[in-house]
């Protein structure tokens, strides 16, 4: 092999390394752009959360809301917002309305009830919304007092 081959087959080898360098350099950025849209979509979407969270628990406090539809909500939100949360003592009162009424139809599928059906589901969800009503504002006060201190939810 002559020297000239062996000079431009390096040239070509070094071209080569530095043109994938370039182009795996140019995948790490994007990698970290796509990164922080994630997180910051995530940081959005938590605070979107705790927004809405206060709107619910507003509403129910100010019993704007039934205790069945803020009870779901705010179980859903608070478990968005941390998956612990919903566990707390003071937090249980929308968990147990949502599992005494979780059977119950909604939307379209209750829609599909005959009228005597409906009835019955609604007496239902009322005996629970009033034997549950006090523990469900004072769970939502209790969200009150812990957003008011600053509570977030993740640490």
């Amino acid at each position: 092999m002559s020297t000239t081959l062996a000079l431009i087959l390096l040239a070509a080898a070094v071209a080569m390394i530095v043109a994938l360098g370039i182009y795996a350099f140019k995948l790490r950025q994007e990698v970290k752009r796509r990164e922080a849209f994630r997180i910051d979509e995530d940081r959005r979407a938590h605070q979107n959360s705790l927004e809405n969270l206060d709107y619910v628990v507003s509403a129910l406090v100010q019993e704007q809301v039934d205790i069945t539809e803020g009870s779901w909500r705010c179980k859903v939100l608070l478990e968005i917002v941390d998956p612990s949360l919903a566990e707390r003592p003071e937090f249980q009162a929308f968990a147990e309305v949502y599992n005494r009424t979780r059977h119950l139809k909604t939307h379209s599928a209750r829609n599909q009830l005959t009228p005597r059906e409906r009835m019955q589901e609604d007496k239902e969800r009322l005996a629970v919304e009033d034997e549950m009503r006090s523990a469900v504002l004072a769970a939502a006060q209790q969200v009150i007092n812990w957003r008011s201190k600053g509570g977030a939810g993740l640490h």
